[in-house]
């Protein structure tokens, strides 16, 4: 099974992110503001904060209500970011005059709707390699030619897994009804935890003192700190893990949807362009989805990546495809020991699903040499992230 799409060209291998300018993404917005409306459209350049940071950031400082605010999409903190953010009962000349670190008011206009997630094009990203060879230019221009006629594997990445790589187990155990699994998952394997006092906590939930593992968890932990007060209360781990935040649940499963989805990508990666009898393909204009009953008539649409086979993103509601692709969706579920049923949780928790390209197109790509350093820049649609362009130029760094 190939590891790459673009396995016939050596990586780049180097290094990225070593300061926030080394990864500029800007938001390309789906709309402008019209000038007239209660909604205040601020265009940001933030720095080492997440959208988070920033939304908490902006409402401190402009006394507006973080219910209130919108943001399209979530931006890494680690990068120069420009993206959009909505607020309301906030005057343009009050917005332009913040001063904030970190934070860069660009311009405020009014809309009339509050922005809403996906409210997006896609994002444009500007991105640094450093410590890579002379010869490494041609590799990453013949790459990214690859990627632009063929597509980009659409792949989550590591960034949907967590700090320790293991949110989707977490989210599969709790469709398991794994409870004591997932708080395992939770607290973490003391031997994959760098940071010391976390570790040692760990090691102490593994021996089964509670107490200490509470106690010995750092600052800024304080979830799982709670987490560890309801078993030490003699709740069942199942109790205390459904108190836990339904956000930070959904997550979990969340990132269990993503790995299986990822995890088909990689068994298609070979013939990711390809159509298959029985596909659900995917417009890439309005992201609706329609079974594939002849392959030959439709390839020449896929050939133009104007349609793609498509992949679940597993819930109880989420339509399946047929013939060998439905076999290989379905082989998964029952590999895993799941049904689409098993989607269906209460609490609030039971997920539906949806239909996900295996590829995306990659547009206005283009890369140049600055000292040793490759300065790769690129646009990809919303849901897509740069880590799949990364991971086929550089190649196992």
């Amino acid at each position: 099974m190939a590891d790459y799409l673009t396995e016939k060209f050596a990586g780049t291998g180097g290094t990225i992110k070593e300061c926030p300018e080394d990864f500029r993404v800007e938001e390309i917005p789906l709309y402008l503001p019209c000038g007239e409306g209660e909604h205040l459209y601020l265009d940001i350049e933030k720095r080492g904060l997440t959208t988070f940071e920033l939304v908490n950031k902006l409402a401190g400082a402009l006394g507006a209500r973080k219910q209130d605010m919108g943001y399209a999409g979530l931006k890494d903190a680690q990068a120069v970011t420009r993206q959009t953010i909505s607020v309301t009962g906030v005057r343009p000349e009050q917005a332009m005059a913040l001063q904030l670190e970190g934070v860069t008011v660009l311009s405020a206009r009014y809309h009339r709707n509050k922005l809403r997630t996906g409210h997006l094009q896609g994002n444009r990203f500007t991105i640094r390699l450093r410590d890579v060879a002379p010869q490494d230019l041609e590799n990453a221009q013949d790459i990214l030619h690859v990627l632009q006629m063929t597509g980009v594997p659409n792949y989550f990445g590591e960034q949907r897994y967590g700090i320790l790589g293991n949110s989707h187990l977490v989210g599969k155990a709790i469709l398991n009804e794994d409870y004591e699994e997932a708080i395992r998952q939770i607290i973490g394997d003391p031997s994959v935890i760098r940071h010391p006092d976390w570790q040692q906590a760990a090691i102490a939930f593994a021996n089964g003192d509670l107490p200490a593992a509470r106690r010995l968890l750092p600052r800024g932990m304080g979830t799982e700190a709670r987490l560890l007060g309801q078993l030490a209360e003699g709740r069942t781990p199942r109790q205390a893990l459904f108190r836990m935040p339904h956000k930070l649940l959904r997550l979990y499963l969340s990132a269990y949807q993503s790995y299986l989805f990822d995890r088909i990508v990689t068994m298609r990666l070979a013939s990711l362009d390809t159509l298959w009898p029985g596909d659900l393909a995917y417009k890439h204009d309005n992201g609706a989805c329609f079974l594939v009953s002849d392959p030959a008539t439709e390839q020449p649409r896929a050939d133009r990546l104007e349609i793609s086979p498509s992949a679940p993103l597993y819930g109880h509601k989420v339509k399946l495809s047929q013939g060998q692709a439905g076999i290989l969706e379905e082989s998964l579920l029952s590999k895993e020991k799941l049904t689409r049923d098993s989607f269906r949780l209460t609490r609030g928790l039971s997920l539906e699903g949806a239909r996900r390209p295996l590829r995306v197109p990659l547009g206005e790509a283009t890369v140049v040499t600055d000292d040793s350093h490759l300065i790769l820049a690129f646009t990809l649609p919303k849901g897509s992230y740069a880590t799949s362009v990364l991971r086929e130029v550089m190649k196992g760094s």
